[in-house]
C-alpha cells in the first residue's frame, strides 16, 4: 500500500447508539483512522466510539456539509471515507476497498452503490437503488455543500468500486414520516435562499408526478407495498417542501424581508 492511500474514515453523529457500532465494526481492518464528530449526543455515542478506537471530537451542529467538512479537516490522511453512522460497508464493498488501496488512484473521487434497507427489508428499485453515493474522495480535490442533500464538489469524473454501501435508513413508518417532515423544511429554507418564488404549480403538479415517477417509471411497484409507501411518501415530501417554500415567501413579503424559519 502506498502511504498516500491510507484512509481517513469520517462519521458525524448525534444520539446514534442503535448504529454506530455495526458501522464502525464493519470499518475494522479496512480504514487506517476513524474521526468521529459529534453534535452533542446524549447517550453512548461517545463511549461506543471510543471503544472502537476512533478519534471523538465534538462541534456544535451547523450543517450536514460543514460538520462533514469539519471531520476531514481534521481526518490525519489524505483520502477520506465519508459515511453516516446508519450506514455499513458490505463485504464485497470491504474487498473492493482493501483492492482500491494496493493500487494507484485513478480518480479524485470514487462513488458506490448504496442499498437501503426499509421496514425490514432490502429495497432493490423505487429509486432507491443503486443510489451512487461519493463517498471516497481526496480532501484537497473535493468538499461537500448543500443544506440537505448534501453532495461532494469536485472536477473530473468519480471512480466507481465494487460492493453495496448497506443504509439502514428506515425503521418504522413513523420514522419516515420524521424524516420527511425535517428534510423538506431543510430543503425548502434552501430552494428560497437560491431564489426560488414560485410554488402553487409545483405543489399540483410536481406531487403527482413524483408519486407516478417513483411507483411506475423507477419500478416501486417490483418492491411490493413498500414500494407503495416509498412512491407515497416522496410525493407527500414534494408537497410538503412547496408548501413550506410557499409559506416562508409569504411570510417573507409581509415583513419586507427574509423570513425567520
Amino acid at each position: 500500500m502506498h502511504p498516500s492511500q491510507r484512509i481517513s474514515a469520517c462519521v458525524i453523529t448525534l444520539n446514534e447508539e442503535r448504529n454506530l457500532s455495526r458501522l464502525l465494526t464493519s470499518l475494522k481492518t479496512i480504514v487506517d483512522e476513524i474521526v468521529v464528530v459529534d453534535a452533542g449526543s446524549k447517550d453512548r455515542t461517545e463511549a461506543i466510539a471510543r471503544e472502537h478506537g476512533a478519534h471523538f471530537l465534538v462541534r456544535a451542529w451547523t450543517s450536514y456539509s460543514e460538520q462533514k467538512n469539519f471531520a476531514a479537516e481534521c481526518a490525519g490522511n489524505d483520502w477520506v471515507l465519508s459515511l453516516d453512522a446508519d450506514e455499513e460497508l458490505s463485504s464485497a464493498l470491504q474487498t473492493s476497498l482493501l483492492d482500491w488501496k494496493k493500487r494507484e488512484p485513478k480518480a479524485a473521487v470514487y462513488e458506490v452503490a448504496r442499498r437501503a434497507w426499509y421496514l425490514g427489508k432490502w429495497i432493490h428499485f423505487s429509486g432507491w437503488y443503486p443510489d451512487f453515493q461519493r463517498r471516497l474522495y481526496r480532501r484537497d480535490a473535493a468538499r461537500f455543500s448543500g443544506i440537505i442533500h448534501e453532495a461532494l464538489r469536485f472536477e473530473g469524473q468519480p471512480g466507481r468500486l465494487r460492493g453495496d454501501l448497506l443504509h439502514y435508513s428506515v425503521n418504522s413508518f413513523a420514522e419516515h414520516e420524521n424524516k420527511v417532515e425535517r428534510y423538506t423544511t431543510l430543503a425548502a429554507q434552501q430552494m428560497y435562499a437560491a431564489g426560488k418564488r414560485r410554488w402553487r404549480g409545483a405543489v399540483w403538479l410536481a406531487t403527482p408526478w413524483s408519486w407516478f415517477h417513483n411507483y411506475f417509471l423507477r419500478g416501486g411497484f417490483l418492491d411490493g407495498y413498500r414500494g407503495a409507501l416509498i412512491a407515497q411518501m416522496a410525493a407527500r415530501s414534494t408537497r410538503l417542501k412547496f408548501e413550506k417554500l410557499g409559506k416562508l415567501v409569504e411570510d417573507g413579503r409581509r415583513s419586507g424581508g427574509t423570513p425567520t424559519p
